[in-house]
Parts: C-alpha cells; structure tokens; sequence
C-alpha cells in the first residue's frame, strides 16, 4: 500500500514539473518575441555563419600571407578536386568558400593615385 501512494506522489510530482517545465519555456519564448532577442539571436548566428576571415581562408588552404594568386588558385584546384572525388562537399564547399574570401581581397580593384 504505501508503495502504490509513493508510486501515485512520483507520477503526480513529475506531472506537475513536467507541466510547469513547458509553460516556463513557452512564456521565455513569448518574452522573447516581445523583446526581440529572439530575432537579434538569430540575425547574430546568420552573420557570423556567413562570413570567413582572411586568416581562416588562409588555413583552409594551407597558404602564407606571402602567397601569389596563382599558388593560391593551384593549391584551390588540387583541394577541390580532391574532395570531389574522394571527400566530402562540405569541405569541397570551404574550399571553394576560402578562395572566395581571398578573391576579394586580391582582386581589389586598384586605385590610380
């Protein structure tokens, strides 16, 4: 008998935070919404997902800063093809992303003075 009423006290108990548990969460989401962190969050995460420093980039491919654009463009060639046969895409698509980020910073247009 009391092991039934303690069985019966757990289950109650545990529905009870349980219950309590998902309305907590679901008012954090609500003050969120309203406070607008929930959008900055993920504004923040898209950005920082997005973008690829230069030194990154650079160890992606295993270059120096000292590195010409064709060693650049030999080392991307060699690396890609690499992982298209044998790799994975998403390293095949870092790859290609590095040299993206480094094609933007050597093909600066240059400015007459």
């Amino acid at each position: 008998m009391a092991a039934r009423l303690l069985a019966n006290l757990l289950v109650i108990g545990g529905t009870v935070l349980g219950r309590a548990a998902v309305q907590a969460y679901r008012q954090a989401i609500v003050n969120a919404n309203k406070t607008g962190a929930a959008q900055e969050a993920i504004n923040g995460i898209r950005r920082a997902s997005k973008a690829m420093t230069e030194q990154e980039a650079r160890q992606i491919l295993g270059i120096s800063e000292k590195s010409t654009w064709e060693e650049i463009v030999q080392k991307y060639d060699t690396m890609f093809e690499r992982n298209a046969k044998n790799g994975s895409f998403y390293l095949q698509s870092k790859v290609h992303r590095a040299k993206e980020c480094l094609e933007a910073v050597y093909q600066k247009p240059d400015i007459p003075s």
